[in-house]
């Protein structure tokens, strides 16, 4: 069985998805630190005049404080902005009303945390590519597993009966793979193909919000979101 384990993220870059379409159990992450700057609550968006980012904005932000307890500022009415910056960006986009279709029903409730809007994004893109039929979402903090990093993320995977770990690039930084070895866990890390689709505004970039694809290819989205795995010392071993 193939766990993934990530921070919840703002309507994120097509990556995310590929990580979801092969795994068994994803989790989300939401008791970790946010980090301002993160993907957590803003993703880029490419339109007619550049790169634009799309935030959330947060309400009383602390130092330290988790994804899962950061909460979401409605002083102004950011959602309004989004839906004009998406509606600009993808005026000519041949699937732009299934996008907008996308983003309302995330944007019709009043999501009080930035862990929350993460994930009903989330869910939202899922479902439109049919991607919630062959995964499971786990909150972590529903798994009551203890401890920090390496351990913690093996321990996570080992209560959900998994034998297989696979994680973003980042993970290459900080991960204890030998730790993984002795548990009988084989971690893979993720190939990413970055599939060319067409796309609006100049030169592709993978690196932008799942939203993009979605507007550009509609139905289709599925078949760009392909990439697989490298087993870790191969990975390793490529950097």
């Amino acid at each position: 069985m193939n766990i993934v384990i990530s921070q919840p993220m703002f309507f994120p870059w097509p990556g995310i998805f590929e990580q979801i379409r092969l795994s068994d159990v994803y989790v989300h992450y939401s008791d970790v630190q946010f980090s301002k700057g993160s993907f957590a609550n803003r993703v880029q968006i490419k339109t007619p005049n550049g790169i634009a980012w799309m935030t959330v904005p947060l309400s009383k932000h602390k130092l330290g404080q988790a994804i899962c307890d950061t909460r979401i500022s409605y002083e102004k009415d950011w959602r309004r902005k989004h839906r004009k910056l998406l509606e600009r960006a993808y005026e000519t986009a041949p699937f732009r009303n299934e996008m907008m279709t996308i983003v309302d029903s995330v944007y019709s409730e009043k999501h009080t945390t930035l862990d929350e809007i993460s994930k009903a994004s989330i869910a939202a893109v899922c479902y439109y590519l049919g991607l919630e039929q062959s995964c499971r979402f786990v909150d972590i903090r529903d798994l009551e597993v203890g401890g920090n990093r390496s351990q913690r993320v093996l321990d996570t995977v080992l209560a959900l009966g998994g034998d297989t770990y696979t994680t973003g690039h980042g993970a290459k930084n900080y991960l204890d793979h030998d730790l993984f070895e002795a548990a009988n866990v084989t971690v893979s890390y993720m190939d990413y193909r970055k599939t060319p689709y067409p796309q609006l505004h100049g030169e592709f970039t993978p690196y932008v919000s799942v939203l993009d694809l979605i507007a550009n290819t509609g139905d289709q989205s599925s078949d760009f979101i392909n990439s697989e795995t490298v087993y870790w010392k191969e990975f390793l071993h490529r950097e």
